[in-house]
């Protein structure tokens, strides 16, 4: 497919962020999607880091990471998890990127002595960037979500990119924007006004704008937001609070947005395919089972989207299962200030008990407690990443009897190193590159859950750690019964995978791999199945 052939569709902030501009972006994807359309998403993120492997949880929210290792935003989750589909390192823009490349292209002397500046070198490298994710992967429509809002600096060069692309090539801007309300039915459009304005300043005029509000979109708000906006009347759309967020297409399907984009890219009108999807959709709002109760056990549990995968990974196994769903968010260090008659008060009210990946000191015996009361209790538990490093380690102290066995992140001298740093990882000094990032393959052993559940000899997990399961331990930490489920075949030698508790401690998984950020809302994660399941059977039996 030639790039004229590629339309383009740019997603930019209004008068604040946090508006879900990444949801829409997914969501107008799906639309697309859903019409047979081949559909590429790209952020644009503003800051100067190459990427989000060295940010922390507490401000950025979950770093993401995907099949190649590319450490991304969060948002990448979201597109994936819409278009059942993975995504390339490439389709991640950030402003650290960009600048390097730049440098880079001016050290080598590629810019012949001219001198360097934003236009036009570094808006060109935008374009071609652009152009060049649309070309790779044959898309008919590449969707560009920009970060940030309209004003700031850090995405202006960007912005002025995008105008630029507008005029070559066939694009839509659509501005996702806030409606504050004082008062009940009392929608301010002002902010919106100027923010438009500010936009159009810039030589960006939006051919469509999505209202994000505490109501619904009123018709008075939106004849001014067309009037004052230049925009149809009929390409404001309203943008709500929903039950769930993968009800939103369905919403912009009723509101005839693809219309609106068939119209400015001059798309076919074609009928969409959202039945599964509806389905799914309507099993998330109306289950037929009761909500299964989920305690999940970390140290970022103030801010919610530390494990935004997690949660949708059980959104989605739920709703293949057609039960309900409960979270409750767990401060591991919580666990270790209660007494023993207090943790089981508290823990025994789950019907399943997860440990998700983390990094640090923080916290650990807290988990360690969880894990402990749920093999005794015969609570259904899965372990991701550090989870599994901590069920090992349980296991070995309090069945294996190496009672100071510990992880060397935590513990540089104990005397049962059951978890270690990777032997290959040990020369590498930049920060990041330490990582085993991004998917690795995995032999499955026979007559286990995991076999199982992915119903084959082989799977492929994305991972992000430093450390694994000590493989000087293995033999004698099998003895007492814990099942190694999975291995990574390398030429240094086996590296687990997947471990499982023995039967007689019921149902306990846990994956070195991020097994939650490859699950989508129309293929679930294949162990989050079957651990809802034994959480399901689990309520079912009344504890």
């Amino acid at each position: 497919m030639s790039d004229q052939k590629i339309k383009y569709i740019v997603v930019v902030g209004s008068i604040m962020s946090g508006l879900g501009k990444g949801i829409v972006t997914a969501s107008i994807g799906k639309l697309l999607q859903a019409r047979g359309y081949k559909v590429s998403p790209i952020k644009f993120d503003g800051y100067l880091n190459v990427d989000c492997g060295t940010m922390n949880p507490f401000r950025h929210g979950e770093v993401f990471v995907l099949d190649d290792g590319t450490e991304v935003d969060m948002d990448f989750g979201t597109y994936e998890r819409f278009l059942n589909q993975s995504i390339s390192g490439e389709n991640s823009i950030t402003g650290g990127k960009l600048f390097q490349k730049i440098i880079e292209k001016e050290r080598r002397g590629d810019y012949l002595g001219r001198d360097v500046q934003f236009v036009p070198h570094l808006t060109d490298e935008i374009k071609k960037w652009v152009r060049n994710v649309g070309k790779k992967n044959d898309s008919d429509v590449v969707i560009v979500e920009v970060g940030g809002t309209v004003g700031d600096l850090e995405n202006s060069y960007f912005l002025e990119a995008m105008r630029q692309l507008g005029v070559e090539e066939t694009v839509l801007f659509a501005q996702l924007t806030f409606l504050p309300s004082l008062s009940e039915g009392e929608q301010k459009t002002k902010p919106t006004q100027h923010a438009t304005r500010l936009l159009q300043s810039m030589g960006i005029n939006p051919d469509i704008i999505l209202c994000r509000g505490n109501e619904k979109l009123s018709d008075e708000a939106r004849k001014k937001l067309a009037l004052y906006c230049n925009v149809k009347e009929e390409f404001v759309f309203d943008d709500p609070t929903l039950n769930t967020i993968y009800e939103l297409p369905l919403l912009l399907e009723k509101q005839n947005l693809y219309k609106a984009i068939a119209e400015k890219l001059k798309l076919e009108d074609r009928k969409p395919d959202l039945k599964e999807w509806k389905e799914k959709v309507d099993r998330i709002i109306n289950p037929k089972n009761s909500a299964i109760k989920i305690a999940v056990v970390g140290k970022y549990t103030s801010v919610k989207d530390a494990y935004i995968s997690v949660k949708e990974a059980l959104v989605h196994s739920a709703a293949e299962i057609d039960y309900g769903l409960e979270i409750e968010w767990v401060e591991a260090s919580d666990l270790e200030k209660m007494e023993k008659e207090k943790v089981t008060k508290f823990l025994g009210k789950f019907d399943g008990i997860i440990v998700p990946g983390g990094f640090g000191e923080r916290g650990i015996e807290g988990k360690i407690i969880a894990i402990n009361y749920a093999r005794l209790n015969k609570i259904p538990y899965l372990g991701l990443c550090l989870g599994l490093q901590l069920m090992v380690i349980e296991f070995a102290r309090n069945v294996c009897k190496l009672q100071t066995a510990h992880s060397t992140e935590f513990d540089k001298v104990t005397k049962y190193p059951v978890i270690d740093f990777l032997p290959e990882q040990k020369q590498i000094a930049k920060m990041g590159a330490s990582m085993r990032l991004g998917a690795y393959s995995c032999d499955i052993t026979n007559n286990t859950i995991t076999k199982q559940a992915y119903d084959k000899k082989e799977c492929s997990e994305r991972h992000r750690h430093r450390y694994e399961v000590n493989p000087d331990f293995v033999d004698e930490i099998s003895k007492f019964g814990l099942v190694f489920a999975g291995f990574h075949k390398s030429s240094k030698g086996d590296v687990t995978e997947i471990v499982e508790w023995p039967s007689e401690y019921g149902f306990g998984v846990a994956t070195q791999a991020h097994i939650e950020l490859k699950s989508r809302l129309e293929t679930p994660a294949p162990i989050f199945v079957q651990y809802m399941k034994a959480a399901a059977k689990r309520k079912k039996e009344g504890k």
